[in-house]
């Protein structure tokens, strides 16, 4: 697909109307920090790089408009993105690479630390990387002995509404990676969290399996944009 490009309205010897406005923005956000910008705020200073020639307010406001939150813009899905008159290749790189730096911060957080005493983390690192997904996606968090990160992995991708899991191939690679503890994650592209029966179902075939070997499945944590839910908390497991 060729390159789309960003419309830039302003030639490069326009007097750039907004420039006192994007001073005063980043004042802003430097003395009350980012809290104290609104979404579309926010949005407008992330697209200042992508567009350096260009008022972003009329933009980020319109994006928000369409997709709800800061959060949903950012992980709004490419095709969706280049629908939107104004929005190019640059445009989209920027927005793309806040969802995967803010991915990386969070798995950073869970990386080196027991995954047990960091609980908080490790759902900000579920919910950053799969809540938006279009798709269901079924992942794994393999832990050693002492409840650190060994490997994470995306095992099946399905539809929106399914996603094929088989729990014999999830004891085989944590036999594999020599993981004594699991943490299931899926997420609903619906946005509600709440467990299907046959998410309860397929989360006790995998500790039935599991048990035997002297593999825990500490949690199967579901994310959607709307929060989530932990099937041990809930107690269902």
């Amino acid at each position: 697909m060729p390159a789309k490009p960003d419309h830039d309205k302003n030639k490069p010897e326009d007097t750039p109307h907004y420039h006192g406005h994007r001073e005063r923005l980043r004042e802003r956000f430097y003395s009350a920090g980012a809290d104290a910008l609104s979404d579309y705020e926010l949005l407008e200073m992330a697209l200042f790089a992508a567009l350096p020639r260009r008022d972003t307010k009329p933009l980020a406001k319109t994006l928000i408009k369409i997709f709800g939150s800061f959060a949903e813009v950012v992980h709004a899905p490419v095709a969706r993105l280049r629908e939107i008159d104004g929005i190019g290749d640059s445009t989209i790189h920027q927005l793309k690479l806040i969802a995967a730096a803010a991915s990386r911060v969070t798995k950073g957080e869970v990386n080196s630390r027991n995954a047990l005493s960091s609980w908080n983390e490790v759902i900000d690192y579920c919910r950053s990387s799969m809540a938006f997904a279009d798709k269901e996606q079924f992942r794994l968090l393999f832990l050693d002995k002492r409840n650190q990160l060994i490997a994470d992995e995306v095992q099946q991708t399905g539809t929106v509404d399914h996603t094929p899991v088989y729990p014999r191939e999830v004891i085989k690679r944590a036999l594999e990676l020599s993981a004594t503890a699991l943490i299931l994650v899926h997420n609903h592209p619906s946005g509600d969290p709440s467990p299907s029966q046959a998410d309860i179902q397929m989360t006790k075939a995998i500790i039935d399996i599991a048990k035997p070997l002297g593999i825990a499945v500490h949690d199967h944590i579901i994310v959607g944009k709307n929060g989530h839910a932990s099937l041990r908390g809930m107690r269902l497991i």
